[in-house]
């Protein structure tokens, strides 16, 4: 395994590492280069240039942020069968080989149920963990009662039709990815539509528009493959038990996201055994964006 490409300024966003099984593994850093580190691991679909948000805070509290591309993402090749639980393995053998014996993870929205992977996988190679806005099981009733009705009636359906499922979310994906390429602007404001006020008010920042632009194309570099089979797996059961996590993990949820509903956000509370959770009654999805030197404080006291 080998390190291919690294740049020396601050924001080094196009890096890769060749695992074991020859597949590359793209991250970008952020931050201190030489302060403690933080595995950040993205949204979706999303890619590691989502952590540039944390730039700043992370400067400033001596916090060096390695963002990776999940398998299929960005700079990071496909894993044909993956699961949610493989991740842990690949966290492992890059911190390795990054010289990185201990390292706090932070995985945001889609990116939870990694973090939460790592916390019950790997907890001995963990300093701390954090959710923000993070996914919950979908396949638990309690965990998916704050969803839309037109979620909460297609993803049983789904989940009976295991066969059906790859294809539905190919095509979905592809859309998408077609939708993204041609109309970004149109795409993100059809997301954006019944976003909370205080979601419409970050997405009202021009860098922060851009940004996200410049995040999803990154997202589908390689094409939509990577996102399809991680909407696979997030509509099957997950390969580990939040019960057997022994890390403590802090959660951020904000009362008002109607993508990750708070009732996700109080599943995995209640479940995971030492969590700490902060729900905000007037916040939505991308509380992230504003509260990134208070989760690092937290992760970092």
């Amino acid at each position: 395994m080998a390190r291919e490409a690294t740049t020396a300024t601050a924001g080094r966003t196009d890096n890769t590492l060749r695992l074991r099984d020859g597949r590359r593994l793209g991250y970008a850093e952020y931050g201190d280069p030489g302060g403690r580190p933080l595995f950040y691991f993205h949204g979706y679909p999303d890619s590691r240039l989502g952590a540039r948000l944390a730039h700043e805070d992370a400067a400033r509290r001596g916090v060096r942020v390695i963002a990776f591309d999940r398998p299929g993402f960005g700079l990071s090749d496909f894993k044909r069968g993956r699961t949610i639980g493989d991740w842990t393995a690949d966290v492992a053998e890059a911190a390795d080989e990054l010289g990185i014996e201990r390292f706090a993870v932070i995985g945001i929205s889609g990116g939870g149920p990694y973090a939460a992977a790592c916390a019950a996988k790997i907890p001995h190679r963990l300093t701390s963990a954090a959710i923000v806005s993070g996914l919950a099981p979908l396949n638990v009733r309690a965990a998916t009662a704050g969803m839309s009705r037109w979620n909460r009636l297609t993803i049983p359906i789904l989940r009976r039709l295991p066969w059906l499922l790859p294809a539905i979310a190919r095509l979905l994906m592809w859309l998408f990815a077609q939708g993204l390429r041609r109309w970004p602007d149109r795409v993100l404001r059809l997301l954006s539509r019944s976003a909370p006020a205080s979601d419409k008010a970050i997405l009202a920042k021009p860098e922060i528009w851009a940004a996200m632009k410049e995040d999803f194309a990154e997202a589908f570099r390689q094409g939509s493959r990577g996102a399809a089979w991680e909407l696979v797996l997030y509509l099957r059961p997950w390969d580990f038990r939040l019960e057997d996590i022994s890390v403590d993990v802090h959660l951020w949820q904000g009362e008002t996201d109607n993508v990750i509903p708070a009732s996700m956000g109080r599943y995995l509370a209640q479940t995971i055994p030492n969590c700490q959770a902060r729900f905000y009654p007037d916040e939505g999805h991308l509380l992230v964006v504003d509260r990134m030197e208070e989760i690092q404080s937290a992760l970092f006291p």
